[in-house]
């Protein structure tokens, strides 16, 4: 053996035991994470970003009388990246004591904890959401849209067309219309697999807007969940196919309606009424989450 040959031999017998199972690498210098690292698993965090009192349940299609609603939202925490369902109703009516009065609806809408300091409780801000998600752009929907100009904003291609007309429908969120001129934007022509691995799908459901889109989030242990949006506001919309008399178009209403109890059905999955109280007390306390 050549002098070369022995000193490389010898290197490489004194080297062999760190490369070895029972070695231990040096730990690397830790860094400051802006935001909590991606988890190893899809989370799925819901929690309430405003509330709906409603004088006369009738304009929901429903059985006549008072009720609340909730307009919550969802987190969805995955490895490549951070999704955010509807944005709920405008932070700043959390300043007005006892909710601000819509004079066209007469429904009084409410925020008890502003979207913002309920990101902060799961150390985000709004710049660290990847993407921000819309059902539909109505007010209690798409409240909080302005906080997200760094966010891509993923709806339907028909629901910008239908809010982007001049002058715009009443209901569409000022700060929807103010800010989307300059987000990047994904505009769907159907449904969509965000992340690309069957995760987080979402799935046309058009009537109650033309372009309302329904969420399906299919969990490792908690299973799939097909959460409505406004394809129904209420059980008793679900349960008997009822609409508002407010949706753009009924029969397109009542066929998503079916369109999701057909994904339901296929997938085993659990149907979440996204407005009604009961199913949001249903998940984990905040800031708890499924997985």
């Amino acid at each position: 053996m050549r002098p070369l040959e022995r000193w490389l031999a010898a290197l490489f017998l004194v080297t062999l035991p760190a490369c070895g199972s029972g070695a231990k690498a040096p730990a690397a210098a830790s860094t400051p994470e802006a935001i909590p690292p991606a988890p190893p698993e899809v989370r799925l965090h819901a929690f309430a970003c405003g509330y709906a009192e409603i004088e006369d349940m009738a304009l929901f299609g429903d059985e006549s009388g008072p009720r609340e609603l909730v307009a919550p939202c969802y987190l969805i925490r995955h490895p490549r990246g951070t999704l955010l369902w509807d944005t709920g109703v405008d932070d700043t009516f959390a300043q007005t004591k006892g909710g601000v009065l819509d004079p066209r609806t007469r429904i009084r809408f409410r925020v008890e904890t502003p979207l913002r300091d309920q990101l902060r409780a799961l150390h985000l801000a709004p710049a660290d959401v990847t993407y921000v998600a819309f059902s539909h752009v109505h007010g209690d929907h798409a409240g909080n849209a302005a906080l997200f100009p760094a966010s891509t904003w993923i709806l339907s291609r028909r629901e910008l067309e239908w809010a982007s007309t001049t002058p715009p429908p009443e209901s569409v969120a000022p700060g929807f219309l103010s800010t989307y001129p300059r987000v990047k934007m994904r505009l769907l022509d159907g449904d969509a697999d965000i992340f690309g691995d069957g995760t987080v799908k979402i799935v046309a459901t058009p009537g109650h807007t033309p372009g309302h889109q329904s969420l399906v989030v299919k969990l490792r242990r908690a299973g799939t969940l097909v959460i409505s949006g406004d394809a129904c506001h209420t059980h008793g919309n679900w349960q008997h196919r009822r609409t508002p008399p407010f949706n753009t178009d009924r029969e397109e209403s009542v066929r998503s309606m079916e369109r999701l109890k057909g994904l339901v059905d296929a997938s085993h999955a659990r149907f979440v009424v996204q407005h009604e109280p009961d199913e949001l007390d249903a998940f984990p306390r905040f800031p708890g989450f499924l997985d």
